[in-house]
């Protein structure tokens, strides 16, 4: 039995990987939590523990694979920080859980986990290199480099949500401007759309009736509901954030010429014209000998990338 945890900017995940007669991993149990605003790193902490035990029933997990939303040092177990929740910077996450559960854990950044998740179970399947960039609460990427991760010198390689795309953009929690993940991310989806109502009070008429007209409870899901539902506003909203991600991934296909490119994490489920103009600005982007040389696919596995990857990294 092998424990998968799924440490989110918005929700904490753990499931129960087991084997089945053909030898082959399944997954048997999985319980989710969406966290509640502004969690800290003892409300994330206690939730998994009690999520994990959820799964176990008592049972004793031989291994556990840990997916981390945000910078860690994996050779060390250690937590650097999180972007989006407080309280965790350098915890030795990988101790605590080893004495919590007397078992061995590996951890690595979730879009590391993902992209090795993707490559062994999902939509990178026989590919050598792959780039794996997830869009959710934020903009986080992952190199699998002849089947294994590629970390960079101090494990910070594939921080492509902080590539910077306009220096006069906004704030980014990185402390400079115009990030990639204040252009593309959810939140960014759903902040630059508030403002383009407030703006615009005659326009967005579906996404406001969406709403019920409370600006409040704007969110990437509804601009890009609104948006597939033909509402000009959103749908423009959502265009530029998916330019701004392509704009990005060519330089990343410039750089690395990787096989394939997979796109998961939440704001990857806006559909194909959300795909269409990622990879038409990627290649808006590339020298002409690269623009069809690389594939940008939707990941396969979908939210649960991470856990198949806290599998792959224990396995």
């Amino acid at each position: 039995m092998i424990l998968a945890f799924d440490f989110g900017g918005t929700k904490n995940t753990c499931a129960l990987f087991t084997r089945n007669e053909q030898g082959a991993f399944h997954m048997e149990n999985i319980a989710r939590r969406a966290s509640p605003p502004n969690p800290d790193y003892a409300y994330d902490y206690a939730t998994m523990l009690e999520l994990a035990h959820a799964v176990l029933r008592g049972r004793a997990p031989q291994a556990i694979g840990v997916s981390f939303g945000g910078p860690v040092r994996a050779s060390e177990g250690l937590v650097v920080l999180s972007h989006h929740v407080a309280g965790w910077e350098n915890v030795l996450l990988c101790e605590q859980l080893e004495r919590e559960f007397q078992t061995h854990v590996v951890m690595d950044n979730d879009a590391n986990v993902a992209a090795l998740g993707e490559t062994k179970f999902g939509a990178g399947r026989g590919c050598a290199s792959v780039f794996y960039i997830t869009v959710s609460t934020g903009v986080g990427g992952g190199w699998i480099l002849n089947g294994e991760i590629y970390r960079g010198a101090n494990e910070l390689a594939g921080e492509i949500g902080h590539v910077v795309m306009d220096p006069n953009g906004p704030p980014c929690v990185c402390g400079r401007r115009g990030c990639v993940e204040q252009l593309a991310c959810g939140p960014a989806i759903a902040r630059t759309a508030r403002a383009q109502l407030e703006k615009n009070p005659a326009r967005g008429e579906i996404l406001r009736g969406l709403l019920e007209n409370d600006l409040a409870q704007v969110t990437a899901r509804r601009v890009n509901q609104a948006a597939r539902a033909g509402d000009e506003l959103a749908r423009e909203v959502m265009d530029n954030a998916a330019r701004a991600l392509g704009f990005a991934l060519g330089n990343v296909i410039c750089l690395m010429n990787p096989q394939r490119i997979i796109l998961g994490g939440g704001v990857s489920n806006a559909g194909e014209q959300y795909f269409e103009t990622v990879r038409a600005a990627a290649r808006a982007n590339v020298m002409p000998e690269l623009r069809e040389a690389v594939d940008i696919v939707p990941a396969a596995l979908g939210d649960d990338a991470p856990l198949w990857g806290a599998l792959a990294l224990v396995t």
